[in-house]
């Protein structure tokens, strides 16, 4: 039993050494929403509460993407008072959903690169978090720019960041899926550039994980040897239907956010359906 133990008391404390990240996506926040639909401040106020209560020792919380549903200033706005309420540091990227200018002129400190992209590099000991603006725009042009983009600015920026940490395991953060889904309407919409991208992306052997939103399913697999997540919205889901050529039908299955659990040698990932289960209740069983 002693041994038993001991290996207990190890695995915890190799536990407590991960990372742990909490993904949300596709917020769509909008002031006004028709009759039937969720509202998506209410049910972002929904995942910061669940976040505070059970998740409160997250390390950073990241956004990928469509933070709007149509990138005005008062979505932004909205946003912004909303996440007041989070207790833990956050970055936000930017969707197809999103529009560049709106959302920096609200949130004034978001880093960008040299170039005027909203992305960046987050360094938490040896694991790189690498987050990407893969809004294809402007001009806004829909519905072509609601397919992601990586142009030769963005993707040198990483090939730079990458090689910069050839020896550093590198979790991608994006809003564009880099390769199909299976949704044949939501592929129609991926990153146009997904193998330009991951010419760069696997070059220095260093990508780990790659995280998106975009499809709100959760989604996971790899593709050409890359392990990758999707996590669902925090308003309506993608139903699981794999041959419809539409990319606004969507059903209200319960939100959820991800987690992540991320060292140096691993990268673990759960779904939390936040609405489903008491979790105080449930603690207060165990304890």
């Amino acid at each position: 039993m002693a041994n038993a133990a001991s290996a207990l008391e190890t695995g915890l404390k190799s536990e407590a050494a991960m990372r742990k990240i909490i993904v949300f996506t596709d917020t769509h926040m909008e002031p006004d929403v028709a009759d039937g639909k969720l509202h998506p401040d209410v049910q972002l106020a929904k995942g910061i509460e669940h976040v505070n209560a059970h998740n409160g020792d997250a390390d950073l919380v990241i956004f990928c993407g469509d933070l709007t549903d149509v990138g005005d200033i008062k979505s932004y706005q909205m946003l912004q008072a909303r996440l007041q309420d989070l207790r833990l540091p956050y970055k936000l990227l930017l969707g197809n959903h999103d529009r560049r200018d709106n959302f920096l002129s609200v949130f004034e400190d978001a880093e960008t690169d040299r170039n005027g992209f909203v992305q960046q590099v987050i360094d938490m000991g040896d694991l790189r978090l690498i987050l990407l603006d893969t809004l294809n725009a402007p001009p806004y042009d829909y519905p072509k720019s609601h397919m992601g983009r990586l142009c030769e600015k963005r993707l040198a920026w990483l090939d730079e960041k990458l090689e910069e940490a050839a020896h550093k395991p590198c979790i991608i953060f994006m809003h564009h899926p880099p390769h199909d889904t299976g949704f044949v309407g939501m592929d129609i919409i991926k990153l146009l550039d997904g193998e330009a991208f991951y010419e760069v992306a696997t070059r220095y052997g260093n990508l780990k994980h790659i995280v998106c939103g975009h499809v709100h399913r959760t989604i996971s697999g790899s593709h050409r040897g890359v392990p990758f997540s999707v996590f669902k919205s925090t308003v309506g889901q993608m139903p699981m239907i794999f041959d419809v050529a539409s990319t606004s039908v969507e059903v209200n299955e319960p939100s959820a956010y991800g987690i992540l659990f991320a060292d140096p040698q691993t990268v673990l990932v759960q779904t939390e359906d936040f609405e489903l289960t008491d979790l105080s209740a449930v603690r207060k069983l165990i304890e």
